[in-house]
């Protein structure tokens, strides 16, 4: 029988934390970025290993592809851009394996997936989304200082405090945009290739899966690259407005 939820299934509890089977995948996936961390750096040499060479392809790669985009402070943001694509990309994929929404148990007449892709949760995308705005105003502030806040909160002009509530509204914005941009592409494919094999099962739904691949590489560049570009917005916003100060006080 055809089963599609669009909130994910609570499968168990540990203590006063409801378990779902989107978190049980959040949890899978971590575990398998982890341990795939831990064994591609843990004999790091010169010449590397099959495990090293991927890593560092990847990587690297990734690296420079973000470079041409963030610049000089590539450093600096990487970290939790690189988090965000590979988090989000393995979530995608996670949940085009077999079993993934088909494997599970009935309660009563209710059949209960025990595994369903974390990016297909809204949740999990609101988090990811809060997450990615909550970083680029910790680097505004780190890189610019207090001054940052001028992008807000500017009382010296009408103009500029009526700007200041507008840039407000716009994060507020980004976030419900961030997420529900993610979870409605995941959350879409999944219906579409559970329709399609429930419908026309085996060779039709291969084209459609190779489909899902594709924009699920094409999501996790898409909530990473965003995240990059709202940075870089922000830093060089707030240097900006820092300068003008300076040489007007100056």
């Amino acid at each position: 029988m055809l089963h599609i939820s669009l909130a994910a299934e609570k499968i168990g509890q540990i203590g006063a934390l409801p378990v779902t089977n989107s978190l049980l995948a959040a949890w899978i996936v971590m575990g398998i970025l982890t341990l795939f961390s831990i064994a591609a750096t843990r004999n790091l040499t010169l010449i590397p290993g099959n495990l090293q060479l991927v890593a560092e392809t990847i990587v690297g790669g990734l690296y420079d592809f973000f470079s041409t985009v963030v610049g000089p402070r590539i450093k600096t943001f990487f970290p939790l851009i690189a988090t965000f694509f590979f988090f989000i990309l393995v979530s995608n994929w996670f949940g085009l394996l077999p079993g993934v929404g088909t494997i599970g148990f009935w309660h009563g007449e209710e059949f209960l997936p025990l595994l369903r892709a974390a990016t297909a949760d809204l949740n999990m995308t609101v988090a990811l989304a809060l997450i990615s705005i909550v970083g680029i105003q910790y680097f505004g502030f780190k890189t610019v200082g207090v001054h940052y806040s001028s992008r807000y909160l500017n009382f010296k002009d009408p103009i500029y405090f009526f700007l200041g509530i507008l840039e407000i509204l716009s994060q507020l914005s980004s976030v419900l945009s961030f997420a529900f941009r993610l979870f409605g592409n995941v959350f879409a494919g999944e219906v579409l290739l559970a329709v399609m094999a429930f419908l026309m099962p085996f060779i039709v739904p291969l084209p459609f899966l190779a489909m899902e691949l594709f924009v699920g590489l094409i999501q996790a560049l898409v909530f990473s690259m965003l995240t990059a570009v709202f940075l870089v917005i922000a830093v060089s916003h707030g240097e900006e407005n820092h300068a003008k100060e300076v040489s007007h006080n100056g």
